[in-house]
């Protein structure tokens, strides 16, 4: 393949490419016995439609599927397991090692932990495996296990090479969500968030939904920690440990609510975020979000509303609504509007941070990374960065104890908008983006939605408005656009695919 210029993307193709003469382009994957390429197809599997969450189910499989996954599995893991003492002192710098450098969810060592050390040594041994020394030495014991260290309960032990437990002691400066949740229960708690007190005064409000998505369960609760810190603490965090930090608004419970046509209570569910997020930046003590991964739409509006972000540097954040056919409607268009006219030497007047945040909105622009994120204001200047995800928290709190030090909520802010003047040249801007085919019907429909927000509304002159005054614009809009059958169709298509409709 190399010498005939199949080198991946920048030569002819690689195992998997493109043909971008079909629109859209379509994935093809080489074939190994002809080199010919041709549209690559999920293998069907059977029983794949079933979700299996046993993953000695999967190795268990008696078909050719569970044979060669068992044969990869067991190849794997005996190999990690012949390594202990050799390449790292233990287990867990193994597992770390793995999750860090190659992005596992688990450790080879957790891994055998979630299959049973005595299941898998049988089964190695019964497939003619050499048995590794660790997996003899466990004696059908788990590797990691709780057990009670320095007068805590629940500290998380790691076995050794001789088989004796060891408490996994973490570096200072990292503070890991998973271990305080083991020694203690959540103050508050409901199906979709949690409250932990992380200490020095500090609580740390958890996303616990599907995908970390936004629902009313999360408003509620929040409206009782803002209660629940007023009386008795210094500050909020908000932050988790899922794979991203929120993928934005429940689209499954908006189109649910759209399809029976409760308009009123899709309405009643936007001025409640509204209204939560406004007491969140309001509150009279610091709350600073820490996210990772995807904070997107309402994930980032949650940051927009806070006294300031210690942000993942892999965090990738933006106002993505447009891509679903709507608008943001929980204080984003407003909080991004303050932040660009208040950056230090922008273009003043009404024009120079409307023109900027149109754009970024109609473009659903998403910061890939925490400092591009500072680039579109997302993040401010005194907001950080942290390198190392198991040190997000700590930093964090450290930040939130700071910022209590004489804290002070911050000012309301005015907005200066162009009015009709500024709404033409946004639809003249969106025109033109449909002509030379880079923008669909819908998407500017959209758009002119996005376009009155930050032109303010329906006025004949120059406007300057308050936070009340954009919150009902944003309101107003996202109202009308979710009745649209297009918008309809897009949230539809992106619960059914994961992916945008371009209709």
């Amino acid at each position: 393949m190399i010498s005939q210029g199949y080198t991946g993307r920048k030569g002819k193709g690689g195992f998997y490419r493109l043909d971008r003469n079909q629109n859209p382009p379509v994935k093809e994957a080489i074939c190994l016995h002809t080199g010919e390429y041709s549209p690559a197809l999920r293998p069907k599997v059977p029983g794949a439609d079933t979700r299996v969450h046993n993953l000695r189910d999967l190795l268990s499989r008696d078909d050719k599927y569970g044979r060669y996954l068992w044969r990869v599995m067991a190849q794997t893991l005996s190999y990690a397991a012949t390594l202990v003492g050799e390449v790292a002192e233990d287990i867990t710098a193994i597992d770390a090692a793995m999750r860090l450098g190659y992005n596992w969810k688990y450790g080879p060592f957790e891994l055998m932990d979630i299959l049973g050390t005595g299941w898998l040594a049988e089964r190695l041994q019964t497939d003619g495996f050499t048995l590794p020394s660790i997996l003899a030495t466990t004696a059908r014991r788990p590797l990691y296990t709780l057990q009670a260290f320095q007068g805590q309960d629940n500290q998380l032990h790691f076995m050794d090479v001789y088989g004796r437990y060891q408490p996994l002691l973490r570096p200072e400066g990292v503070l890991l969500l998973a271990d305080i949740k083991r020694q203690q229960q959540p103050l508050l708690k409901n199906a979709s968030a949690s409250v932990w007190d992380i200490g020095d005064g500090v609580l740390c409000f958890e996303f616990t939904s599907k995908m970390n998505s936004l629902d009313p369960d999360i408003m509620a609760l929040l409206h009782q920690s803002i209660s629940l810190v007023k009386k008795h603490y210094k500050a909020l965090v908000i932050y988790n440990e899922g794979e991203n930090f929120s993928v934005g608004a429940n689209l499954g419970l908006a189109m649910f609510t759209a399809n029976i046509a409760a308009w009123q209570d899709i309405e009643a569910m936007v001025a409640a975020g509204q209204q939560t997020f406004k007491a969140l930046k309001y509150a009279p003590f610091p709350v600073v979000s820490a996210p990772s991964g995807l904070a997107l739409g309402g994930g980032c509006e949650v940051l927009l509303h806070s006294d300031a972000i210690q942000a993942h540097m892999e965090t990738y954040t933006g106002l993505v609504e447009v891509g679903v056919g709507l608008v943001p409607a929980w204080g984003g268009c407003k909080e991004m509007l303050a932040r660009w006219q208040q950056k230090p030497n922008y273009p003043q007047g009404p024009m120079p941070a409307a023109s900027k945040v149109f754009e970024l909105i109609s473009t659903a622009a998403v910061a890939k990374s925490a400092e591009q994120a500072r680039r579109n204001l997302i993040l401010r200047h005194h907001d950080q960065i942290t390198m190392n995800r198991d040190r997000l928290l700590a930093d964090a709190k450290a930040t939130a104890l700071q910022l209590a030090e004489d804290y002070q909520p911050p000012q309301p802010a005015t907005f200066n908008l162009p009015g009709p003047s500024g709404r033409l040249a946004f639809e003249m801007a969106v025109n033109g983006f449909v002509r030379n085919g880079k923008a669909t019907r819908h998407d500017q429909t959209v758009s002119l939605h996005v376009a009155d927000i930050m032109a303010g509304g329906d006025t004949d002159t120059l406007t300057e408005l308050g936070e009340e005054d954009l919150l009902d614009l944003e309101r107003k809009h996202f109202m009308q656009i979710i009745r649209h059958p297009d918008t309809l169709a897009r949230i539809e298509h992106m619960l059914l695919t994961g992916k945008p409709l371009r209709n």
